[in-house]
């Protein structure tokens, strides 16, 4: 018996030697996968290489010739999904690249490295994992199935769940298995998003995730929304549904109040999924809900909104102006901030100081400032006003007081000569009236006059 053991050893080692390494890996369908296979004999190329699945024949395949080839049911559109990347042949490295990973590529796949009569085997288990939906999108109040897939799935493994990453509590679902891979769920707006399912076997963990989406009311994003628009400005109220969905009767109307300006206002667009309407000038009355409303197939859709409005308020003191930023609902706001632009005489912008707080002081620097006022998830909205054109008044007005009063001290000044003009022509129009009344008079005035003249000229004389 020991004879025959030794014999054997001998011929093992004499004849080809062969070896088998196992490695586990993992990938999300969509995914690129790399699939190891390293050849650690020295200068182990030019070799010939064989990938192959089980029960599915050869993947891939080089001869230590060079020449290569492909199993059929890689191609997809017209490319294969699978490649080895030559340039790591010189290292030994034969690793397997297969892009856009689907559920049925998972399995057992082998890897065989044959270099001068040795031949090197590894195996890879490929498990891919999948999160879909059933409907993949589906309208909002309709059932969705959830499904989490492992190809191939580990006998025993447990599947927890999260929804944009808080943990899923059921509420109107049917767990289908008691490993959870399998749920049913009414379609409700708090369910949209990330879906991550865990699957737990032993100490291993694996997770996968996709998003779901409904279709329906896509703007506004979400219900009770605040929208904020500056005074005066154009501002577009939402109403938009999810392309190919073509609402059979849909409106926007204001919720607080009988009369809505909205209906007066033009719509946005004449796509047959957009019923938004735009307000040409935002006046305080636009301030309150909304609610969006559709009617698709027999489902009534509905999305309700709050319009704030911002507006700077302005008011004077002696050598300065205070801007203050008024919103009609500022619940969610947690910072203001001021920025002063300027404009040079080739209307070039640039941005000068920024202050903090809903209320400023401006002294020196006039011009343009704009409101931008936050909230946790960033900006908001702004508002823009002119503090120049309060200051500018307040100096406009003392100086036209002054040019005013001139004005009318001079007119008046020249009215009364004019007054003084008339009254001492009217005087001598009235006494040549008079002495035309008596024309022996008017001889007798003219000769002593002509008298008294000979006599002027007779005293120079002399």
């Amino acid at each position: 018996m020991l004879v025959e053991i030794v014999l054997f050893g001998g011929i093992f080692l004499l004849t080809t030697g062969a070896r088998c390494e196992m490695t586990e890996v993992t990938a999300e369908a969509g995914s690129q996968v790399v699939l190891p296979c390293k050849c650690e004999i020295p200068q182990c190329d030019p070799a010939a290489i064989t990938w192959s699945k089980d029960n599915k024949g050869t993947v891939w395949r080089k001869q230590s010739s060079g020449l290569q080839y492909l199993g059929s049911s890689w191609f997809q559109k017209g490319s294969s999904r699978v490649r080895c990347p030559h340039s790591d042949f010189v290292k030994g490295k034969y690793s397997l690249e297969i892009n856009d990973v689907k559920v049925e590529d998972g399995g057992l796949y082998k890897c065989k490295v044959e270099f001068k009569g040795r031949v090197i085997e590894k195996e890879i288990m490929l498990r891919v994992l999948q999160v879909s939906f059933s409907p993949s999108a589906p309208m909002l109040g309709d059932v969705v199935s959830v499904q989490c897939t492992m190809s191939p799935w580990p006998e025993g493994a447990v599947v927890n769940w999260m929804v944009n990453s808080i943990p899923y509590e059921p509420k109107n679902s049917v767990i289908k298995n008691q490993s959870g891979r399998l749920i049913k769920e009414k379609a409700l707006e708090e369910l949209a998003g990330n879906w991550t399912c865990f699957i737990h076997k032993s100490k291993n963990v694996w997770k996968a995730t996709a998003q779901l989406s409904f279709r329906g009311i896509i703007q506004p994003s979400k219900d009770n929304i605040k929208l904020y628009a500056a005074l005066g400005s154009p501002f577009t109220m939402p109403c938009m549904f999810s392309p190919g969905i073509s609402p059979t009767w849909a409106m926007v109307e204001k919720l607080d109040s009988e009369f809505s300006p909205m209906f007066k206002n033009r719509s946005v667009s004449t796509s047959p999924s957009d019923k938004s309407i735009i307000i040409e000038e935002v006046q305080p009355e636009n301030e309150g809900k909304y609610r969006c409303t559709g009617i698709v197939k027999t489902q009534t859709l509905t999305r309700s909104m709050q319009l704030v409005v911002a507006k700077v308020v302005k008011s004077k003191k002696r050598g300065s102006v205070m801007l203050s930023c008024q919103l009609s609902d500022s619940s969610e706001v947690t910072d203001y901030e001021w920025v002063h632009v300027t404009y040079d005489i080739n209307g070039t912008k640039s941005v000068g100081s920024i202050l903090h707080g809903p209320t400023i002081t401006v002294e020196d620097n006039w011009g343009e400032w704009t409101c931008r006022y936050f909230g946790k998830s960033g900006l908001l909205g702004n508002v823009t006003t002119q503090a120049y054109l309060m200051a500018g008044l307040s100096g406009e007005k003392s100086s036209a007081a002054s040019s005013n009063t001139g004005t009318v001290i001079g007119l008046s000044f020249l009215l009364v000569i004019l007054l003084l003009i008339l009254a001492q022509m009217y005087k001598n129009h009235q006494r040549r009236k008079r002495i035309l009344q008596y024309p022996a008079l008017e001889t007798i005035v003219h000769t002593i006059s002509n008298e008294r003249e000979e006599l002027e000229k007779n005293r120079v004389k002399n």
